[in-house]
């Protein structure tokens, strides 16, 4: 939990090294300091919101090297100074008065900088901009206190500040996900913590301008921990970037027992004099040790909650309902429901895409609130169901639709009569079968299909009806054995066959697919397929999850689409289509 980076860059490396990636200098905060605290105003406030690319330069400062610091504060310089003497110009010579010292001033300057995967959150800038105020006020304390400090433990390479013209801080305010990063490059340590403090101070360069370094603060980290200890996040970020400044100046509470009760109590301190709340970040970390907390503990992805703090990677986001969404009681469970809820939150479409009708998903998703106006599915919201054979597009309205060929539904209506195998034709919102049976029975009461309509003859059942599935239902054993091999020969290239379940057969138009139907509902919206995250589980999921940028196959999936997926996710009954979303949707 707390932490300090240890390791000490070459010179001339360091700033690649520390951060590997730049702050841009347009944040600069500059505060004139004097001697006797008299503070001036800094200019109206600048948050920089950073990106990284390659560049060696981490705050993008100018060195002047070779100058030396003398204890008059004069610079001594080489080459001509221009003095001319005003005898020598025939001045009249007048008595010079004594010069008020000037009194010496030290400009504080501090980069305040928000990480540019946070997302613009309200209280996030509006702490960064607090951070404008309060972290100058927090140096020159830290700094007045060294004056007069008799700690045993703390490394003295930073002592007088007035020997410096300028001293220059940066603020890096991220998620864990950043942090973590450093520490892998940094620590050696793959998981995230609330600070990290990073010096830029070289001794041996005798620079004019103290680089004190950066202060890198998980807001994420930060936010759980306030909680935990009932203040707010801006009051745990002030206790952060209390311990991540004495770090810079000197303190160490990871060497000794010693420097660990001279830190705290330096933390104490200045927290104190500032009139911060909360107590210091080493005795707070002792409490919640001492409670049985653990909030760093196996914190290996995005939980409930934390989104606030990243960036959608993607506009879309497609998930299969059975196997996927559902778990194995076929119930949408709250974690997904609230990941769902979530992610649609920060700004991204969910979009459902199932081989179910839209009216059954309409009643899954109304029982835990995500059906209507406000929720991911309703009457006049995109969809692709029935294996891609219906396709809405904006407003609701229908943009696509595929049928069976009818001379394939009555070969398989008559082979449901002849072998008493149990059928169900899909035409829109209705079922339909030949007669009543336990199996079909289950559509309505398991999987909240309509429920079916018995038509007493084949002929009946055809006429006038536009069908776009069919499906058989027997055992796992009877599907693979007998019903798959039996259809796969009879239709040819008339009709396609697909499973979504081990016990159900599915007969399909030919050169049809739930990704096929995902393409003609992207087309529709000017959404290009690398916008899109996918979530599956079974072999009609194939195609969509080769289409997505990202395709996560769930491991309660097929091995089909388990192999053409890009990553393989927590099973459905582990709320594997939660997890997905908070790992890598964001």
């Amino acid at each position: 939990m707390l932490s300090r980076l240890s390791r000490t860059p070459p010179p001339l490396a360091m700033a690649a090294r520390v951060l590997p990636r730049p702050f841009h200098p347009t944040s600069a905060s500059a505060m004139i300091v004097s001697t006797n605290s008299h503070f001036i105003l800094p200019p109206s406030p600048t948050v920089a919101h950073i990106s990284f690319g390659k560049s060696l330069s981490i705050i993008g400062r100018k060195f002047h090297y070779g100058l030396n610091c003398k204890e008059d504060r004069r610079w001594s310089v080489a080459g001509w100074s221009g003095k001319v003497f005003a005898s020598q110009r025939e001045y009249r010579k007048s008595r010079k008065r004594p010069l008020k010292k000037k009194e010496k001033e030290l400009e504080l300057s501090v980069n305040i900088c928000i990480e540019e995967q946070l997302p613009d959150d309200p209280e996030i800038v509006d702490i960064s901009e607090m951070l404008r105020l309060n972290v100058p006020m927090a140096m020159k304390f830290a700094f007045d206190n060294l004056k007069d400090s008799d700690y045993q433990t703390r490394d003295r390479a930073i002592n007088d500040v007035g020997c410096f013209e300028s001293v220059e801080l940066s603020v890096l305010l991220c998620n864990d996900e950043f942090i973590r990063e450093l520490n892998k490059d940094w620590r050696d340590v793959d998981s995230p913590t609330d600070v990290l403090s990073m010096s830029q101070h070289i001794p041996e360069l005798e620079l004019p301008i103290l680089m004190l370094g950066d202060i890198v603060i998980s807001v994420e980290t930060a936010a759980r921990q306030a909680e935990e200890r009932g203040h707010s996040l801006l009051d745990e970020i002030r206790i952060l970037l209390v311990h991540g400044l004495l770090h810079l100046l000197g303190f160490d509470h990871e060497i000794s027992d010693e420097a660990e009760a001279e830190m705290e109590k330096e933390e104490e301190l200045l927290l104190k004099s500032l009139g911060w709340k909360g107590k210091g970040l080493i005795q707070s970390a002792y409490d919640a040790e001492a409670a049985g907390s653990s909030l760093l503990e196996d914190i290996d992805r995005k939980k409930e909650g934390s989104l606030r703090f990243y960036r959608p990677k993607f506009s879309y986001i497609f998930c299969d309902m059975d196997g996927t969404l559902l778990n194995s009681k076929s119930q949408i469970s709250s974690a997904t429901a609230e990941a769902l809820r979530e992610a649609t939150s920060r700004g991204v479409k969910v979009v459902i895409a199932t081989g179910k009708t839209r009216s059954a998903v309409i009643t899954v998703l109304k029982s835990v609130g995500l059906a209507g106006k406000d929720g991911i599915v309703s009457e006049v919201s995109p969809g692709v169901f029935v294996q891609g054979l219906l396709v809405y597009g904006r407003q609701g309205r229908e943009i696509s639709r595929t049928n069976l060929d009818p001379v394939v539904c009555r070969e398989a209506c008559l082979y449901s009569l002849e072998h008493k195998v149990p059928l169900a034709a899909f035409s829109e919102d209705r079922i339909l079968t030949l007669f009543h049976h336990p199996l079909v029975d289950s559509l309505h009461t398991i999987y909240n299909e309509p429920k079916a309509e018995i038509i007493p003859s084949v002929e009946q059942l055809l006429t006038g009806t536009d069908i776009q599935k069919v499906i058989f239902f027997d055992t796992v054993e009877g599907v693979s054995s007998t019903l798959r091999p039996y259809w796969t020969e009879a239709i040819g290239d008339n009709a396609s066959v697909v499973q979504a379940q081990p016990d159900i057969l599915e007969i399909v138009p030919p050169g049809t697919s739930k990704g096929s139907g995902v393409k003609i509902l992207l087309d529709h919206l000017g959404v290009c397929p690398k916008e899109i995250m996918a979530i599956g589980d079974g072999e009609n999921d194939v195609e969509m999850l080769e289409l997505a940028s990202l395709g996560v196959a769930l491991s309660n999936g097929s091995e089909k689409a388990k192999a053409v997926a890009d990553v393989i996710g927590a099973s459905n009954d582990d709320n594997g289509a939660a997890d997905a979303i908070y790992r890598y949707a964001f």
